[in-house]
């Protein structure tokens, strides 16, 4: 499970790091330029990460900090299944903060609402009708279950989409030295309802947020599993 790091020229100890439920991440260690590296394990492909780097343009356009993927000596931003971010050092924002940044997620909806689908993935609303895209497969769900998920998103179907962060949380908001939010863990970005992230905010009604309950159960069900089968019983 050792990240090719000498893909990208590093030479480091590598130190685990916890908290992640779908992928591996390691930091760097005695790097002597400074600099501490994440390397993440992805199972998304080229293609969807070069979507991100777009996106995360815009998002460092409305003031959030972003850790961008760092190409590889090949110029890749995905080797063996890794890629290579910046650490960013910071304290994590308690739960009571987590709307503060929603100016910024909102500005950040405003500017994306005609970026098309990320490579590989599909939003809630095409799951209505199709079956297979990023995280979630519908295919391996009990049929009950699948069809009320749908029944669930179709119930918010005609609410504006654009690109979403897609798992806002305390945990992937780090206050910085400088008094910026670095928003990090954008590997469930997606084009999608709005209203994902803006549940996460504190701003949905009961209809907005089982449908969130709903997504969070389809594209768990196969990689944390347990935690699916636990949301599932409220739905």
């Amino acid at each position: 499970m050792r990240p090719p790091i000498e893909r990208w020229g590093v030479d480091a100890d590598l130190s685990p790091l916890a908290g992640g439920h779908r992928n591996h991440a390691f930091a760097t260690l005695g790097v002597a330029s400074g600099q501490v590296l994440v390397f993440k394990s992805t199972r998304r492909s080229e293609a969807a990460l070069r979507w991100l780097d777009v996106v995360q343009n815009i998002a460092e356009d409305v003031g959030l900090v972003v850790p961008k993927l760092i190409k590889s000596r090949n110029g890749n931003l995905i080797e063996d299944g890794w890629t290579c971010e910046p650490h960013l050092a910071g304290s994590h924002v308690s739960p009571d903060e987590v709307p503060s940044v929603g100016p910024q997620i909102i500005a950040f909806h405003a500017a994306t609402g005609d970026i098309p689908q990320r490579p590989g993935f599909l939003s809630s609303q095409d799951l209505i009708e199709q079956e297979c895209g990023g995280d979630v497969d519908l295919r391996a769900m009990p049929g009950e279950l699948v069809a009320r998920c749908r029944e669930l998103w179709s119930a918010v179907s005609g609410q504006r989409q654009a690109v979403i962060h897609g798992d806002l949380n305390p945990g992937n908001l780090i206050r910085c030295a400088d008094g910026r939010t670095a928003l990090i863990d954008w590997d469930e970005c997606r084009r999608d309802l709005v209203l994902f992230d803006k549940a996460a905010l504190g701003k949905s009604t009961a209809e907005e947020q089982s449908a969130r309950l709903a997504w969070e159960v389809a594209c768990s069900w196969q990689i944390e599993p347990h935690h699916a089968r636990q949301i599932a019983s409220r739905l």
